[in-house]
Order: C-alpha cells, then sequence, then structure tokens
C-alpha cells in the first residue's frame, strides 16, 4: 500500500511540473473550464434558493383564492356569491379582496395595485395580514404577481397610498410626495405616497402599491356591487381540496385556488426558467467537451516526444494514464472548485447581476433582495456530473490511445 501511494506522489509530482511546462495552454484550458461551471452553478444556486425563498413566502398565503371565470379570464367577483360561500360547511371566514394592475406609461412598468382589508370590528391594528395575488392569464404564469407582505393592518386614508420599494426607486419618490393616476374616465388621480413597504418584503412587493378602497373603485371604475376575488380559510386544514371542490360545485362559474396550486404554479416558473437557462448553456458544454477531445487526441510534438521518452525509461502504459488523469483531475477539480466558489459569491453576494433580468422575470421594476444562501449535496452532485464527468469522459480513450504509442514512433515523429 505503502508503495502504491509513493508511486501516487511521484506521478502526481511530474505531473505538476508537466502542467507548468506548458502553462499558457493550460490556464486557457482553466479559464473556459472555469466559465462553464460558473455558469451552470450559478444558474442552479439562484434557482434553487429563490425556489425555496417563495417557498418558505408563500407558505403564508390564503388556503384558498376564489376568482370568477369568463370565458376562461378572471373576471369581477360578485359580492352576492360570498353569502354562497360561507354557507358550506368546513368554511371558516371569506374575505373580499381589491386589486388590479396599472400601467405608467411614464416608466413603461406595470404596477399591482391592491386594497388591503380593514381591520375585523375588535381587531388591534398591530396583527400582521398576510396575502396573495394570483393572475391565471399567463398560461405559462410567467406574470404572476405575488404580493406577499406583513401590513400592519392600519387602515389607509383616502387620497394616500403606500407604495413597495422598486416604485419608490423607478418614480424616485418618497414620503410626502405626490403619484399621478389616470382614471378610468381620464381625470388624474393625485395619491400622497405615506410611506413605503419593508424592504424585507422586496422580492414580492417591489411593484406594489396599498391604496384606499373608494380610490381603488374611484381609479378603475369598479361597482360596489364587485370585488376582484376573495379569500376562504378552512375551519380543518384537511378539508381544504373538499371545500374547494364544493365551492366549485355551488358556483360553476368560480375558480377555487388551493395554496398547494399555488406553491406547485410558482415552482414550476422557476424550474422553467433555469431550466432554459441550462439548456442554452447545454450547448456551450458540447462545445468544451469536444474541445477537451480535441485537446487529449491532438497530442502536440512536446507531449509525443514526453510520452515517447517515459515509455523508453521505463514507464508502463498504465503509469502513462494514471498521469494523464491526474493532470485531468487537477484542471477538471480546480476548475469545478474555482468555478463554484465565483457562483456562491456572484448570487448570494451581487444578487446574481448577470442572470437576474432572465431569472427574475420582472420587466421593468426589478427588486434588490438578498437571497438566503441554500446549496445542498444535491445540487453539487448534480453540477459535479454536468461538468467533471463529461470532461473525464471525453478524455479516456484519447489518452489511452496516447498512452499506447511506440516510444520509437513518438521520439522518431516528434514533428507530426
Amino acid at each position: 500500500m505503502n508503495t502504491w501511494i509513493e508511486k501516487q506522489r511521484y506521478i502526481i509530482d511530474f505531473t505538476i511540473s508537466s502542467l507548468l511546462r506548458r502553462k499558457v495552454k493550460n490556464i486557457g484550458l482553466l479559464a473556459l473550464y472555469t466559465l462553464i461551471v460558473f455558469i451552470l452553478a450559478s444558474t442552479m444556486f439562484f434557482t434553487y434558493s429563490i425556489k425555496k425563498e417563495a417557498s418558505l413566502i408563500l407558505q403564508g398565503s390564503p388556503e384558498i383564492v376564489v376568482q370568477k371565470i369568463v370565458a376562461g379570464r378572471h373576471d369581477l367577483f360578485p359580492i352576492s356569491y360570498i353569502d354562497e360561500i360561507k354557507a358550506i360547511r368546513g368554511v371558516a371566514n371569506v374575505e373580499s379582496r381589491l386589486w388590479g394592475y396599472y400601467y405608467d406609461s411614464l416608466v413603461q412598468a406595470n404596477y399591482t395595485l391592491l386594497t388591503p382589508p380593514s381591520p375585523k370590528d375588535g381587531a388591534t391594528t398591530e396583527a400582521k395580514m398576510t396575502t396573495v395575488v394570483i393572475d391565471p392569464n399567463d398560461p405559462h404564469a410567467a406574470d404572476v404577481n405575488t404580493p406577499l407582505f406583513e401590513y400592519d393592518g392600519a387602515p389607509i386614508e383616502p387620497g394616500t397610498i403606500i407604495i413597495g420599494n422598486g416604485v419608490a426607486r423607478m418614480r424616485q419618490i418618497g414620503n410626502g410626495d405626490y403619484m399621478p393616476f389616470m382614471a378610468f374616465d381620464g381625470k388624474i388621480m393625485n395619491q400622497k405616497v405615506v410611506g413605503t413597504l419593508s424592504s424585507a418584503s422586496e422580492l414580492v412587493s417591489s411593484d406594489l402599491i396599498l391604496l384606499n378602497g373608494d380610490d381603488f373603485r374611484k381609479l378603475f371604475g369598479m361597482a360596489p356591487a364587485f370585488v376582484t376575488d376573495v379569500i376562504v380559510s378552512v375551519k380543518n386544514p384537511s378539508e381544504v381540496g373538499m371545500v374547494a371542490g364544493k365551492i366549485k360545485k355551488r358556483l360553476h362559474d368560480s375558480r377555487p385556488i388551493i395554496r398547494e396550486e399555488i406553491l406547485r404554479t410558482y415552482d414550476s416558473i422557476f424550474n422553467w426558467r433555469g431550466g432554459m437557462m441550462i439548456v442554452i448553456f447545454s450547448a456551450a458544454v458540447l462545445a468544451f467537451v469536444i474541445f477537451a477531445w480535441d485537446k487529449a487526441s491532438g497530442l502536440s510534438a512536446g507531449e509525443r516526444r514526453e510520452i515517447g521518452i517515459l515509455k523508453a525509461v521505463g514507464w508502463e502504459t498504465a503509469d502513462v494514464i494514471q498521469m494523464k488523469f491526474w493532470e485531468g483531475a487537477m484542471v477538471s477539480l480546480t476548475a469545478f472548485f474555482i468555478g463554484v466558489i465565483l457562483a456562491y459569491i456572484h448570487v448570494f453576494f451581487t444578487g446574481s447581476i448577470v442572470f437576474e433580468p432572465a431569472l427574475k422575470g420582472w420587466s421593468a421594476l426589478y427588486p434588490n433582495f438578498e437571497l438566503t444562501p441554500f446549496v445542498n449535496a444535491e445540487q453539487l452532485t448534480t453540477l459535479f456530473f454536468l461538468t467533471v464527468v463529461p470532461y473525464t469522459v471525453a478524455t479516456i480513450v484519447p489518452i489511452w490511445r496516447a498512452a499506447t504509442i511506440d516510444p520509437d514512433t513518438a521520439m522518431r515523429h516528434t514533428g507530426e
């Protein structure tokens, strides 16, 4: 055993010196390899972390959201439906909501406008309120807005608004400033900014604006007999699916959406975005594998001469293969670890500035938030098999062919 270890140590020492003799060529290979690992690792780390972040946030979303559907599209929800839902056995509470989208032509961005529910009689304004907004109209769910946030429950006065940090940055406004809105009838409504939402919730509240219910109806021309949708809480959590089915049977033009469906939607969104990025960059991985094959099979005259000399002085074919194996392992593992470390810094310390537009999905209002690092053995193992294994496989056959070269031929034809 000690003899084998000593032999491997000598081979590794020789491999290091061989790599240093061709430092320019190997540094170029290492840089390209590191770039490939960096791209794939960044995509994977960002996708997994934002999925984890979204799943934790969405755990506080409503148990059931009920919308009215007309011709497959989201329509206004009649308040008269609320009593029918309350009459269903197992329903604990039904709460109406007002929310919608407003396009700001000045900055070419869409805002999500939401009226928080008024505190119930006897309730304290300190109670935290969590809500979620779902847009079912996009078949890919790529434009789903989820203003999930904490709000202290204090009523919003008419003529005032509370804005998300993305809106504040985009419009360069803050507390005390006025923000104009064009109502459905062409009239201008100037709303005073009285607060901004916490930066801790910016992942889901960057484009959010909270306003009074009367102002909301005046802005969009919505009649008092309608709301946007309702949220339903269930007495027994295990009966959520059953209650949703009862709502659908009683209100045939409704669409009940349970929390698990919301979680699956967001999971598929980020899986789709991350998958698209990996598919796009898989062409680069394939090109790198081809490059690795060409490098291993296209030996230079100096490399042929080196192998010939080694075999002439007593090295066996297995020794040459081991030397080339250690050479490839040093390059691949060095590139792997450097690429992973750089990707970690890129995603969790710089906000993934390179892939931010493709993976976050906002068209204009990009939230500023710090992702909680979420890296596990599964990610690293998957990344290892995506990067190190293809390089190793691509070099095995060419290395074996190089190791079986006749020493006399190698030293005679060094110019080939």
